[in-house]
C-alpha cells in the first residue's frame, strides 16, 4: 500500500519539493517541521480533540512524505538526514500515542493505556526488527502494518472518533509484521546457508 502511495503522491511532491527547494528550504528543515507539527497533533490528542488531531495529522504526513523527495531531487540525500528522518519518525509516532495514552489515563480507561503502550512497543519492534535485518545484509520490508498502514489506521481513528479501535487494530498488524519480518529474516539467512554451502 504504501509503495502505491508514493507513486500516486509523487505527482504532488514532486512541484512542492522543487517548489521549497527554490527558496531554499533543506530536508532537514522539513523533517523537523513535520515532527514539531505531530508535537501539535498529541497535544490536542491529549486533549481529545481527535478531530482536529487527524486534521494536523494530514498537514504533518505531508511534510514527512515531502522531505525525501526534496532531498533526492535537490540532490542532498546524506546519512544523517536518513537517520534523522527515521528518529524522529519513530519518536514522532510514540509521542502520538503516549498522548492517548495520557487521554485515557485521565478518563480512567486502563485498559486503553494498555493498549496504546502495546502500540508503541509494537511499532518500535517493527522498524527494529528492519534495521536489525539490514544490519545483516537483509532487505527487510515486508509486512502488512509499516508506518504508511499504521498511520493510516489511525488517521481513519481519530477522524471518526473510534480511536480504541483503531489503536487495537494497529497492535495487532504491527504485532503481525514482526513475526512476518522475523520469517522473512530466518527464510532469507537460511537460503544464504544453502548458498554458501553449494558454492563450497
Amino acid at each position: 500500500m504504501s509503495e502505491k502511495a508514493r507513486e500516486y503522491g509523487a505527482m504532488i511532491l514532486e512541484p512542492v519539493a522543487e517548489a521549497l527547494h527554490e527558496i531554499g528550504v533543506t530536508p532537514n528543515m522539513v523533517t523537523v517541521s513535520g515532527f514539531v507539527l505531530t508535537l501539535g497533533v498529541a497535544v490536542l490528542a491529549a486533549e481529545g480533540m481527535f478531530f482536529w488531531a487527524a486534521v494536523l495529522m494530514i498537514v504533518a504526513s505531508g511534510a514527512d512524505a515531502i522531505d525525501g523527495t526534496l532531498a533526492r531531487m535537490s540532490g542532498q540525500v546524506t546519512k544523517f538526514g536518513a537517520f534523522l528522518d527515521s528518529t524522529l519518525d519513530r519518536s514522532a509516532e510514540s509521542i502520538t500515542y503516549m498522548a492517548l495514552a495520557f487521554y485515557y489515563l485521565q478518563h480512567g480507561s486502563t485498559w486503553e493505556v494498555l493498549l496504546a503502550f502495546v502500540a508503541i512497543v509494537a511499532s518500535l519492534l517493527v522498524s527494529y526488527t528492519r534495521a536489525r535485518a539490514e544490519g545483516v545484509n537483509i532487505e527487510c520490508k515486508v509486512g502488512i502494518g509499516t508506518r504508511f498502514e499504521r498511520m493510516l489506521v489511525l488517521f481513519l481513528g481519530l477522524i471518526t472518533g473510534y480511536v480504541t479501535y483503531a489503536i487495537a487494530i494497529v497492535s495487532v498488524i504491527a504485532a503481525i509484521t514482526v513475526l512476518q519480518r522475523m520469517f522473512h529474516v530466518w527464510k532469507a539467512s537460511n537460503d544464504d546457508a544453502v548458498t554458501q554451502s553449494k558454492a563450497g
